[in-house]
């Protein structure tokens, strides 16, 4: 790892940060307990990040911190309703830092007023890209009936991206949940080929999902769709660095789509919970499934070409 790091600045293509934790999910509202904790509206209570790296939010000076640490020079900063929208503190984190950060926008398309929304986030704040969780499990349908993903209600978000120039980047959640709509997503996306989509976590394939995964992500050996590799490991119940069975799912997307459409994540701040940032990016390294020409590219090519060439 220390040989790639010195070679290429690696970016984390799924990061967050996190004002204060303020996120509504399938049970309620998700608030901030301190210490790093979080609690559901139905009493759950669980760590959300690593005491040492904040008490109720996660700075852009803590992950610049960790991603100096680790050789990364960049990140994509996403968000979602996990934590809840972040969008001012994503804009005051890529304006602070814009040699270091990229950021993506995330709205609600059922708020009354969701096209005043979208001015003030795309005209006025100026983000180049949107984000869309649809999971049903911290996604629009954990709150919204389910909504098909090649309805009228997505497609209205998918040409104002495409009328705006905007990169879109969506979760689908986890298989066999009804928002795991992978037909209708690459029905949808093939509407709008002038518009890049990426789509989160590499479909989010769980254990023992190598057959449905490669008959899936077949559908989205598309030119204009890229991924990210973040929480692939963490889906993987049971695996452990240096996560041999998620390198599976890494050959099997080298495969189908190509290493070219890969991009490294982490998923930071929740899941430094679970491992730490080094294991997050070196099992990539490690695991013998791509070339150092190929590995290059997924570490720091892919995401270089999809979100800062385009000034996001």
């Amino acid at each position: 790892m220390a040989e790639f790091k010195k070679n290429f600045g690696i970016i984390d293509a799924h990061a967050h940060v996190v004002q204060y934790i303020a996120g509504f999910t399938s049970r309620g509202e998700l608030r901030g307990a301190g210490r790093g904790m979080a609690r559901y509206a139905d009493g759950q209570t669980f760590r959300m990040i690593p005491e040492e790296y904040g008490d109720y939010g996660f700075s852009p000076e803590k992950l610049i911190e960790i991603m100096n640490e680790n050789g990364v020079k960049k990140a994509v900063l996403l968000q979602g309703q996990f934590f809840g929208f972040q969008n001012e503190y994503t804009a005051y984190a890529v304006d602070k830092f814009p040699d270091r950060f990229v950021g993506a926008a995330s709205y609600d398309p059922f708020c009354v007023r969701a096209e005043d929304v979208k001015r003030h986030l795309f005209n006025e704040l100026g983000f180049k890209a949107v984000k869309f969780e649809v999971s049903n499990g911290s996604g629009l349908m954990a709150y919204h009936p389910p909504i098909d993903l090649d309805g009228e209600i997505m497609n209205e978000q998918y040409r104002y991206a495409a009328d705006n120039g905007l990169t879109f980047v969506i979760d689908i959640g986890r298989p066999r949940n009804c928002c795991w709509q992978t037909e209708a997503l690459a029905r949808a996306i093939k509407k709008y080929p002038g518009v890049t989509f990426v789509i989160c976590h590499l479909l989010a394939p769980q254990a023992g999902d190598e057959q449905l995964f490669e008959r899936e992500l077949s559908r989205f050996a598309l030119k204009n769709v890229w991924f990210d590799l973040a929480s692939l490991p963490q889906n993987q119940k049971g695996d452990v660095y240096p996560y041999p069975e998620t390198a599976k799912y890494l050959a099997i997307a080298k495969r189908i789509v190509g290493a070219e459409k890969l991009m490294f994540g982490t998923d930071a701040p929740s899941n430094l919970c679970r491992d730490s940032y080094a294991h997050l990016a070196d099992y990539i390294v490690k695991s013998g499934v791509f070339t150092d020409v190929e590995l290059e590219r997924v570490m720091c090519a892919n995401a270089e070409a999809v979100y800062f060439c385009k000034n996001i």
